[in-house]
């Protein structure tokens, strides 16, 4: 492989920090570099400390694991939502997702990933214990597994109705009109939307 030979120690050093991030490449990388220096100098400060307040002070919902900017977030905190319901989701742009669709009106649980022994993600990985432990606190009578249609998300969903089994509370999965295989952040609005809408009983 031809190594890119840069005129700065600095633009490299830029591009290979810019090159860590999912889905850039180095080509990628020269290009955002190269278009931030063509940038006036409070723009990219301006950038740069968003980067860094991203970074040290968004908190995660100490209710749902959702990322807010208080210790519990506005879906939780919203009195005007169904708090007999949770949502249980793979991860926050999952949140995102359903909450674009303006077809859900209950609250999430955001679990961090799903069960992937080939991966090395085990229950105890994920926020699963905090899950129960509302459901056993609360007065919740639905949960929904809105998990992607995959192996390691059917896995999380037996686990997880497994483990809920002595609350006697319905559990339900939205509608498979999703594709078998499909990321649930990548789904459309539409059909997501409509597979919230017609979720069937989990058994």
């Amino acid at each position: 492989m031809i190594r890119t030979v840069f005129p700065s120690q600095l633009l490299e050093q830029a591009v290979n920090e810019f090159n860590k991030l999912p889905g850039i490449g180095r080509k990628t990388a020269l290009k955002l570099v190269l278009s931030l220096l063509k940038r006036e100098a409070a723009e990219v400060n301006r950038f740069a400390d968003a980067i860094k307040t991203v970074r040290n002070d968004i908190k995660y919902c100490k209710v749902c694991h959702n990322i807010c900017d208080d210790d519990v977030c506005e879906i939780c905190n919203d009195p005007n939502r169904d708090h007999h319901t949770i949502c249980v989701v793979e991860n926050i742009q999952d949140v995102m997702a359903i909450e674009n669709t303006q077809q859900y009106n209950g609250i999430y649980h955001v679990l961090g990933g799903l069960i992937s022994p080939m991966d090395g993600v085990r229950p105890a990985d994920l926020s699963i214990g905090s899950l129960i432990d509302r459901v056993s606190h609360s007065q919740v009578k639905e949960i929904i597994f809105a998990l992607s249609s995959t192996m390691e998300g059917d896995t999380t969903i037996f686990y997880i109705g497994r483990q809920l089994e002595p609350y006697h509370i319905r559990t339900s999965v939205i509608a498979r009109g999703i594709s078998v295989g499909d990321e649930l952040e990548y789904t459309d609005e539409v059909t997501l939307g409509r597979s919230i809408i017609n979720r069937t009983e989990y058994k």
